[in-house]
């Protein structure tokens, strides 16, 4: 015994009897540490297919392949395709000794497959470790993961990354639930308010695979519509996913479930569960314990086993836009799914984008739409306010709110509350027609026009000088830019209505639910919280704020947002009002008053089509340091149909900002240029920017930034941009 345990109290000696017994238990029942060889050097191999294929956690585009490595005979049993493994990469070949590969730093990777031999004809290194024997890469994930990587030109780790979850040994060690048995088909309830909802939902119970874009009724009832089609994928005997903008949205369906299914039948998947829960989850899904999956867009990779229907709902929310590379968007991986399981496919939204209309169009999904006396029955009353009316109106110029809002706010103040939905701060005008308010574009690439600085008029997309402009829609030659939402709403309502409570929700502090009072909520679009019973009126203030944003889908996210704040509105019949403050003529405004989201979006495809605009056309972004953009975009093989559009500097950020993905870093001057090419062609796109990717970087031409498929020399790559102008 030391000296040290021979001090008074200090050792066993002095324990109580307890407390040895304890110490002696553990000594006992403690397993003799064994250190895991470095190099396994003069172990014996595995003898059936001793060698593994890794893919390794690198995420650098010229390392997008498999390695093969040596499987020592005491990994054989626990070295599985799909587990979690730790390989030596980077040694060299002089650094052989006894036939093995040594040397390399240690990084984590997967185990794809077993193999007899290797066509690698070097000596092969020998996997360093198996981290745990759990299978959690799937044949399909790993398909999945490989199909989104080539169509955003990133690369297989990056998304793998996205779609396995950090492992947490303590979720992994305890066992998943039993699976439950499949659950009855349900009524069909509310989806009856649809013209084809009832069949959609006979078809899902019976194992079909409908694919279909649900245009939902206002009213809070999509939430239980969206649960009962999942339950009756269960019915079926398969499994359901669901992707969600939010949390709060992912918290109505979560109650939904429940209240049809019980608890224990569904698992929630969203980045604020916390790393162990929502890797048990994770695992519960993995093992099949549950075949419902919901969750944000964390969980569209969810591994459910015999999918038979993926649904995603508000599918234009920038939310399902995933920010880490390659930035795959939640729709178009569902779709991609939906292709792959040949499972069902559900888009749902109160509005309608461009690309639902687009897989209407195509004949590829079905609609699922309400009858026009459905639509007015569940949907507000809408009033337009416009700049004629704004300009006569004395009270609108004094205290910046039209006569008809207050007086709507006032009469909706005796029912119930009153929701203010008013744009964020950050919204960036752009010109217009002064006349009739079309959207100046460039008449070479047909890009939205801008000044920078105060001086000439140029395109934002091909940088091209415009002289001379002239509107093609009425023939003025004035323009104007658009106006920038109010910052002092919330004061200035405060004081017209001074005995009226007044609450805000927004990028701070986003209310979930207001209670059915009267009071005035004040809302940025997006954070509008549901109140009981619904909005006695929304006011839906500085519309060309949101319209005249320098982006494709002004018109159609602001539209979008309309109709997601009059949604939460009582309905006409019941006295619900919506007054929008925006030029009646225009056409979202006309959409928002007849209801008619489907319409808009048909309208915009067929224009965009026209004019050569995604989705008809795949567009991918290229933007970094302006030496760098123009060594890539020469070295580049891109299709021969191919447009490349600018490039055009980037507008410099200002420090202290938090940087955006894909951004310039504070202080510095980026270009971007837009590449175009036809239908048909965006897999060859993504191809050559992808090669020409990793070619810079396989050249070590400087440090790059992340994201996107970012690399050598701060180079951005990004297929479908969420902002093209």
């Amino acid at each position: 015994m030391s000296s040290e345990n021979e001090q008074a109290g200090g050792g066993a000696e002095g324990a109580p009897p307890e407390q040895l017994a304890l110490i002696r238990e553990s000594v006992r029942k403690a397993k003799t540490p064994r250190a895991k060889p470095r190099t396994w050097r003069g172990a014996a191999l595995a003898k059936d297919l001793p060698v593994a294929r890794v893919l390794v956690d690198k995420g650098v585009l010229h390392l997008d392949r498999y390695f093969d490595y040596a499987v020592p005979e005491e990994l054989d049993e626990q070295a599985q395709p799909g587990v979690r493994v730790r390989v030596r990469f980077g040694a060299g070949r002089h650094r052989v000794r006894e036939g093995r590969r040594e040397g390399g730093g240690l990084i984590d990777g997967f185990l794809v497959e077993r193999l007899p031999e290797s066509d690698y004809s070097g000596p092969l290194a020998a996997l360093a470790q198996v981290v745990s024997p759990e299978r959690v890469l799937s044949e399909e994930l790993l398909g999945l993961a490989r199909a989104v990587a080539d169509r955003y030109a990133g690369s297989l780790a990056d998304v793998l990354q996205l779609a396995v979850p950090p492992r947490n040994a303590r979720a992994e060690q305890r066992p998943s639930p039993a699976p439950l048995p499949s659950p009855p088909a349900p009524e069909a309830g509310s989806w009856q308010r649809y013209e084809r909802g009832a069949a959609f939902l006979e078809s899902l119970a019976s194992g079909g695979a409908p694919r279909a874009v649900w245009n939902a009724l206002p009213g809070p009832e999509w939430s239980e519509e969206l649960a009962r089609a999942i339950v009756a994928t269960l019915a079926s005997g398969r499994g359901a996913l669901a992707v969600l903008p939010d949390g709060r949205a992912v918290a109505r369906v979560d109650a939904a479930l429940t209240a049809l299914l019980g608890e224990g039948r569904h698992a929630v998947l969203t980045a604020d569960a916390g790393p162990e829960k929502r890797y048990a989850q994770w695992l519960a899904v993995r093992r099949g314990s549950v075949r419902a999956v919901i969750g944000t867009r964390a969980a569209m990779f969810a591994p459910v086993q015999d999918l038979g229907l993926v649904a995603i709902w508000d599918d234009g929310d920038d939310s399902h836009s995933e920010q880490h590379a390659p930035q795959p968007h939640a729709r178009e991986v569902l779709l991609l799914r939906a292709a792959q399981d040949r499972c069902g496919f559900l888009l749902g939204s109160w509005g309608c984008t461009v690309e639902a209309a687009q897989l209407v169009e195509s004949g590829w999904a079905r609609p699922l739409v309400a009858g026009r006396e459905q639509v007015r029955a569940a949907a507000p009353l809408v009033r337009t306010v416009g700049d004629g009316d704004l300009a006569r109106d004395e009270a609108a110029r004094a205290a910046r709110l039209p006569t008809l809002a207050w007086q709507v706010v006032r009469d909706g103040l005796r029912q119930g509350p009153v929701l203010v939905q008013v744009p964020r701060r950050g919204y960036v005008p752009r010109m217009a027609c002064a006349n009739c308010r079309a959207p100046a574009r460039c008449r070479q690439c047909s890009g939205p026009l801008e000044t920078r600085d105060g001086g000439a008029l140029c395109c934002g997309w091909c940088g091209r000088e415009e002289s001379g402009w002239n509107c093609p829609e009425c023939g003025a030659f004035r323009l104007r830019a658009s106006v920038v939402g109010a910052r002092r709403t919330a004061e200035e309502l405060g004081r017209a209505f001074p005995a009226v409570p007044v609450r805000t929700s927004g990028r701070e502090h986003v209310l979930d639910t207001v209670p059915g009072v009267p009071a005035l909520v004040v809302s940025t679009p997006g954070a509008e919280p549901v109140a009981e019973g619904g909005y006695a009126a929304a006011l839906l203030l500085d519309g060309w704020a949101m319209l005249g944003r320098p982006d494709l889908r002004a018109g159609e996210d602001a539209l979008r947002r309309w109709i997601a704040a009059g949604s939460l509105v009582r309905p006409q019949p019941a006295g619900g009002t919506v007054v929008v403050v925006a030029e009646p003529t225009l056409r979202p405004v006309q959409a928002l008053v007849r209801w008619d989201p489907v319409g808009h979006a048909v309208r915009e495809l067929a224009e965009r089509a026209e004019l050569g605009f995604p989705p008809v056309s795949r567009m991918a972004a290229v933007s970094g340091p302006a030496e760098a953009v123009a060594e890539f975009l020469r070295a580049a093989e891109l299709p021969g149909e191919a447009e490349v559009l600018g490039p055009v500097p980037l507008p410099v950020p200002v420090a202290g900002r938090p940087r955006r993905a894909g951004g310039p870093p504070p202080g510095e001057q980026w270009e971007r240029a837009l590449i175009r090419v036809p239908p048909g062609k965006g897999a060859a796109l993504a191809a050559a920017l992808k090669a020409a990717q990793a070619a810079r970087m396989a050249r070590g031409s400087g440090s790059g930034s992340g994201g996107g498929s970012g690399g050598g020399s701060g180079v951005w790559v990004r297929i479908d941009p969420a902002d093209i102008g």
